[in-house]
């Protein structure tokens, strides 16, 4: 089986390539499609980005990302909604639909990964209501655009600085007040492996119709001094990729498969033998469950 029709390189894996050096990548490779983060956009400009992508022949499974929407002062929601506005708007230059949204944390943290400010705001359900209302504030405009909002459950040890939302469950009971065209979800294999209620809310998302984006990477021991950076390839750590990947069939999802790793050692290496090992991966590892017949339960 060597079947790529589905496999998607997002631009984290082959962080030291611009925009155009991974878009030659996928090519070389045989990929059909690519997921996008927007600071290679913002290098490469965004009309040129989308012009790239459209020469080459590729999708673009999904624009990383949107969110960050907790700040708890008028300036901060201000300048949020600001931000996630112009990513709608890249995200429909750039002929995606799904705009993946990591929400962000609690306002104590002082960044993403640095200590909490002595005088934060601490309060974790203030925080994620005030996700669900500036949802509420992009949802009209990202549907103007024909955009989705692809709400991130994050691995709880990044909730305090990176996504107040934590399992797949939390993501959906917050998208149930809008439509499934509007707000959807994404399982990234590396934050939501461990979740005991993991095939029961894949199954609700697809039969909700909001499984957008299915993103896999493996679970690594031990962590980094970056938890982020604490990823790898498929096979090389702990997540059980044909169990999670028969769940993401059986409950419809039909769209690319993105492999998004952050690690050094993978930035380091060569963009080809990358690209040749996530392929390698997503074939023996994922591709047999995500073509496998659907079965009941």
């Amino acid at each position: 089986m060597t079947d790529l029709s589905r496999l998607s390189l997002n631009t984290a894996t082959t962080k030291s390539w611009t925009l155009e050096q991974a878009v030659d990548g996928a090519v070389r490779a045989g990929l059909p499609a690519v997921g996008l983060w927007r600071d290679r956009v913002a290098e490469a400009g965004l009309e040129r980005s989308a012009r790239l992508v459209a020469d080459a022949g590729l999708r673009v499974s999904s624009l990383c990302r949107g969110g960050f929407l907790t700040a708890a002062d008028d300036e901060g929601r201000r300048a949020a909604v600001e931000d996630n506005r112009a990513a709608v708007v890249e995200a429909a230059t750039l002929g995606t639909r799904e705009l993946i949204m990591v929400v962000g944390g609690l306002p104590a943290a002082s960044a993403p990964g640095g200590p909490a400010l002595p005088d934060g705001d601490r309060d974790v359900v203030a925080a994620r209501r005030r996700v669900a209302d500036r949802i509420g504030e992009l949802v009209p405009f990202a549907a103007e655009h024909d955009v989705r909002l692809v709400l991130e459950p994050l691995h709880p040890i990044f909730a305090a600085d990176r996504a107040v939302l934590s399992t797949l469950g939390q993501c959906l009971d917050l998208a149930a007040d809008f439509p499934a065209e509007s707000v959807g979800v994404v399982v990234d294999t590396y934050h939501v492996w461990w979740d005991p209620e993991l095939r029961t809310q894949i199954a609700r998302a697809g039969a909700e119709g909001r499984l957008a984006s299915y993103q896999v990477c493996d679970w690594m021991l031990p962590l980094s001094a970056d938890p982020l950076l604490s990823r790898g390839y498929m096979g090389d750590g702990y997540i059980d990729f044909p169990t999670i990947t028969r769940w993401v069939s059986e409950a419809g999802y039909t769209g690319d498969v993105e492999v998004e790793i952050f690690r050094q050692e993978i930035w380091d290496a060569p963009g080809d033998e990358v690209v040749a090992t996530i392929a390698d991966r997503y074939v023996r590892h994922v591709l047999p469950s995500l073509t496998a017949p659907v079965r009941s339960a």
